[in-house]
């Protein structure tokens, strides 16, 4: 494995911070999404919160069924918005997903 870098860091430690209970699994999958090439010019709290509204839109929510039958992004991110906030909830993060939140 590579030596961390300065931000693999600090997206690891923003990570802990955000979300202290979420599983492995998901936080491995938040974790190489937060670093991606396209958020690296953000502060990595804001690449993480991101990367982690993005995961648990399409991974832990009926996001992707919604898309499939035929909502559009915005309609479909509405109705899943309690969805999303109930599984951080359960990994006791420290932020939940606002109706007005622009995430991903």
């Amino acid at each position: 494995m590579p030596a961390s870098t300065g931000r693999q860091r600090a997206v690891a430690k923003a990570l802990t911070a955000l979300l202290p209970l979420a599983p492995y699994a998901d936080t491995e999958v938040i974790r190489t999404d937060a670093l991606a090439v396209h958020l690296k010019t953000l502060p990595p709290s804001i690449a993480v919160w991101l990367a982690t509204v993005a995961h648990v839109r399409h991974a832990h929510t009926d996001y992707e069924k919604l898309l499939s039958e035929g909502y559009d992004r915005d309609s479909a991110r509405f109705f899943v918005i309690d969805q999303v906030n109930a599984t951080l909830t359960r990994w006791r993060a420290t932020r939940l997903l606002d109706a007005d939140d622009d995430a991903e």
